[in-house]
């Protein structure tokens, strides 16, 4: 296993799985059904893929495994799950290249919820730049100059991709206590919440037609299994700065293919938030201060 590629070139390894997972907006869309029954088989495939990969690897049976930990990753799957059908939802009511970007503001939840409940502390410049990022949300949504008529459905949009965006946050946040567990298993402990909770909801009445199975398969196994442990792997083994950077492989990957297949180029303002939302998350993650500031905890 030491030997994967991935874990030899982890930039790599993380790049691939952004490049990957930027395609996922198209894979949804593609499958044609409603963002439940289309998160539902997501759970599924990715259960099967991820409980294989547990057994081959030997990583399961586990009798090390706590129960507080199992306990706090379902936790974790029930928002990751209700995030991603959030997000699945925005697409129809906005475009993926925009559902995309929005959704992409999470890391700034994080910070926000880590100063709420953990009592992390956070500088002025930290502030400042958290504000303009959510000053780029702003821009790159399209609520504001944009050149065609924005309406309620587009706003309603907005708000689902930043409600998913929070649960994500929140997922996250409850991973933090998760460091002697295998991220596979979390991961597997997610999706397996995700097929009890959203079993019941799913619409199993309507066909589903050969090619949609193909992109739901390819939903659970390639976005979900195979660049959810890229992701994991490659995390370890690299600064926050080579994170930061190719993190944002996902969203250009969403814009291109929104861009070049469903012909939804983005506007010059969105342009403009989308590089705020970088620029103030490079910020945040390499620590820069604004000049002539002490660093000075709020």
């Amino acid at each position: 296993m030491q030997h994967a590629p991935s874990a030899r070139f982890p930039a790599a390894g993380l790049a691939l799985a952004m490049a990957i997972t930027g395609t996922v907006g198209a894979f949804a869309t593609e499958a044609g059904l409603d963002p439940v029954t289309t998160v539902f088989w997501r759970c599924v495939f990715a259960t099967a893929f991820l409980a294989t990969w547990c057994i081959l690897a030997r990583s399961l049976p586990d009798p090390t495994l706590a129960a507080s930990g199992l306990i706090r990753a379902t936790l974790g799957g029930v928002c990751m799950v209700l995030s991603w059908t959030a997000f699945f939802a925005a697409f129809a009511m906005t475009s993926i290249a925009t559902a995309t970007i929005v959704y992409h503001v999470q890391p700034f939840f994080v910070v926000l919820l880590g100063i709420v409940f953990l009592g992390e502390r956070v500088t002025l410049d930290q502030v400042v730049w958290m504000i303009g990022a959510f000053v780029g949300l702003v821009l790159a949504s399209g609520l504001v100059a944009s050149s065609t008529a924005v309406g309620a459905s587009w706003a309603l949009g907005i708000a689902t991709a930043l409600g998913g965006a929070m649960l994500y946050a929140i997922a996250t946040i409850l991973a933090k206590g998760l460091d002697g567990q295998r991220p596979d298993i979390t991961t597997l402990c997610q999706t397996a919440a995700g097929i009890v909770m959203l079993a019941p909801f799913a619409d199993f009445v309507r066909p589903v037609s050969p090619a949609s199975w193909g992109w739901l398969i390819g939903i659970g196994t390639l976005h979900t299994g195979i660049a959810y442990m890229l992701m994991y792997r490659a995390y370890p083994q690299l600064t926050t700065p080579v994170i930061g950077v190719l993190t944002f492989i996902y969203p250009l990957v969403a814009i291109i293919i929104d861009w070049t297949i469903y012909g939804h180029p983005l506007g010059w303002m969105q342009a403009v938030g989308m590089a705020l939302i970088a620029l103030a998350t490079f910020a945040v993650r390499l620590g820069w201060r604004l000049p002539g500031r002490p660093v000075c905890p709020v």
